[in-house]
């Protein structure tokens, strides 16, 4: 069966837009709950070592629904023969930990 994962990306941690959040709890309170398999967190994936790791990331065939900005990753996507259809993309950004944490609970949901 596929998996589902959170990929979580922080502008390297000193993107105002990041401010609010607390990233490690919305990495924690997703985990916790278990609605995905598993969560990431990666310091910058539009950066070549970004795409690198999704490359490794994604070449297990099992992964499902990874969330995260598809239009700066399709080359990671395309390179490993990732279903663009299984990925649901969110924006977080300026929003609080329970802000982002509802919403990724939301997305999920709407995404079965």
């Amino acid at each position: 069966m596929a998996k589902k994962g959170l990929i979580l990306c922080v502008c390297q941690g000193t993107c105002p837009s990041f401010k609010k959040m607390d990233t490690m709890e919305v990495l924690n309170a997703i985990r916790r709950e278990k609605i995905v398999d598993f969560v990431s967190l990666h310091p910058q994936l539009c950066a070549d070592d970004g795409d690198q790791y999704l490359k490794i990331l994604l070449d297990n065939k099992d992964i499902d629904d990874p969330l995260m900005q598809q239009k700066m990753f399709r080359d990671a996507f395309e390179a490993v023969g990732f279903d663009k259809s299984k990925h649901v993309p969110l924006d977080i950004r300026n929003k609080t930990t329970e802000e982002a944490i509802a919403a990724i609970k939301e997305a999920i949901k709407n995404n079965p």
